[in-house]
């Protein structure tokens, strides 16, 4: 039960008429925020087109936030990521040097397939050019789509290949409206688990290119195939639990990045005119009496005048009329303010996507050390979040379609597969790496981290986007080169070793 409302001299409450002041729908500053309590695709379905088309048209034309996009591809993909096959040997009854020589050949194969074009149905892109469209469209789109397909009449080592789809062409067949069973395109059991994808043949904006879409086909194409392998990678963040699709990363700090880029224009053509005009020419005669001196009109006037060819330059001096007066004109551009101003809005953008300030913009030039590591140290926190996320949804379940049929064509040994599939399947990806801020700093942390035990050399190899197997096989390919010409391996100098050494 609420309190009754008391109203003191100003006409202001004095007693809530909430337990909660949030809730309060008579006070002035809340009485007018009344938003809707949808389900989260109520919420989202049918102002989704509207989202993603306004955040492709940020990431084309505003360089902030096109610049953002790039960053987080960069830090979160970057050359992409590296397949660490991780068998759960224990489990599985092996040892770990049968771990590590089974990792070996699967990487191997892997690398082999990912590595070309092979991977891709359209054959222009490598599975990090796949990666890296799939995390770029879930960042400017929301989601991103992909269809494992099966194409044996390839001539190539395997028929598993990837056809990335635009997430637009998702969508529900001949217009129907979504119910309880079709959301946006998604068949969903009474559990919410989806069941099929409904894509058009082509996509909806074609209608610009000239092709007709009045009659579009639709495929619906099952999430997983009869026995159970995966037709469908729908990579999307669900915010709300029942989420059905995902909405672009600007949604939340679209009105400001609006509101900037019109503000910004503004000052900038501001400036521009300023800079344009110099002076003013006041004169006491009105237009009437313009046209009775030249008689004719006001235009012939300024004709006389731009007869004169007159040019502003140092110690010029400048004719005029008898009564005319030069009026010095003080423009009040650029704005004092306009940095801070526009810096605050930019940090404000930056919380929104995750990034600090100083990598938005990519300025350290007012950040110390100690600041800088703070912020990418929380920056990375973010990448490293993102990256599982697309490891977890699009890189792992790529592999596992890949690995059953290379596991079904003998090219690796993997019995029970099916009915150990998760423990065969372990794996992790290793991503681009962190870089230095102090690199002398950094190391003498890692060699510390190291010898107390806190830390592995596979850590802190994955830390800079190394494999630390490829690390200790290429150092010791060097220290035995090195002990050929006969040199130091104990130093950084590679000094000549003395013939104590040698013996």
């Amino acid at each position: 039960m609420t309190n009754q409302m008391i109203l003191g001299p100003d006409g202001l409450p004095l007693v809530s008429d909430t337990a909660h002041r949030a809730a309060s729908l008579s006070a002035r500053e809340m009485s007018s925020w009344r938003p809707m309590a949808g389900s989260p695709d109520s919420d989202l379905l049918d102002e989704l087109p509207t989202l993603v088309s306004r955040s492709r048209d940020l990431a084309r034309n505003h360089g902030v936030a096109s610049g953002a996009i790039q960053t987080l591809v960069d830090n979160v993909v970057g050359t992409g990521l590296r397949l660490s096959a991780l068998p759960d040997y224990k489990a599985l009854g092996k040892d770990k040097d049968w771990a590590d020589s089974w990792s070996r050949k699967t990487e191997a194969l892997w690398r082999s397939w990912a590595d070309t074009t092979e991977c891709d149905a359209s054959k222009s892109l490598t599975f990090n050019g796949l990666t890296t469209q799939m995390f770029r469209s879930g960042l400017i789109n929301g989601e991103a789509l992909a269809l494992p397909l099966w194409l044996p009449n390839r001539s190539q080592a395997f028929a598993t290949t990837i056809q990335l789809i635009e997430p637009d062409r998702l969508g529900n067949p001949n217009d129907r409206i979504n119910d309880a069973n079709i959301r946006a395109g998604i068949e969903v059991d009474s559990y919410g688990a989806p069941l099929a994808y409904w894509i058009a043949k082509t996509h909806p904006g074609d209608q610009l290119l000239g092709v007709s879409n009045n009659a579009q086909e639709y495929e619906r194409i099952p999430a997983r195939t009869r026995f159970g392998r995966q037709r469908v990678v729908h990579v999307h963040d669900k915010e709300r639990t029942g989420q059905s699709r995902g909405k672009p990363i600007f949604s939340s700090i679209m009105p400001l990045f609006k509101m900037l880029d019109h503000y910004e224009r503004s000052e900038m053509q501001a400036a521009v005119v300023n800079a344009m005009i110099a002076a003013f020419i006041e004169t006491p005669l009105d237009g009437e009496s313009i046209s009775e001196m030249f008689g004719g009109s006001g235009e012939d006037y300024m004709a006389a005048r731009n007869e004169w060819q007159v040019k502003l330059q140092g110690g010029a001096v400048i004719p005029i009329f008898p009564g005319d007066k030069v009026a010095p004109f003080t423009p009040s551009r650029p704005n004092s303010a306009y940095s801070s101003f526009v810096e605050n809005i930019l940090r404000h953008i930056g919380t929104g996507l995750n990034l600090p300030f100083e990598l938005l913009m990519k300025d350290f030039s007012k950040t110390n050390y100690s600041s800088a590591r703070a912020a990418l140290m929380e920056a990375w926190r973010y990448f490293i979040g993102r990256r599982h996320w697309l490891a977890t949804y699009w890189a792992k379940p790529v592999y596992e379609l890949w690995l059953e049929e290379a596991i079904n064509k003998g090219m690796i040994e993997a019995p029970g597969f099916y009915q150990n599939k998760a423990l065969w399947c372990r794996c992790k990806w290793i991503g681009p790496g962190r870089g230095w801020i102090d690199p002398v700093k950094e190391a003498k942390a890692s060699k510390i981290r190291l010898e107390i035990g806190l830390s592995t050399l596979e850590d802190e190899c994955a830390t800079q986007g190394l494999d630390w197997e490829e690390v200790l096989e290429q150092r010791a390919r060097e220290q035995t080169k090195m002990r050929e010409l006969g040199l130091n391996t104990e130093t950084a100098q590679y000094a000549p070793q003395t013939t104590e050494e040698k013996q």
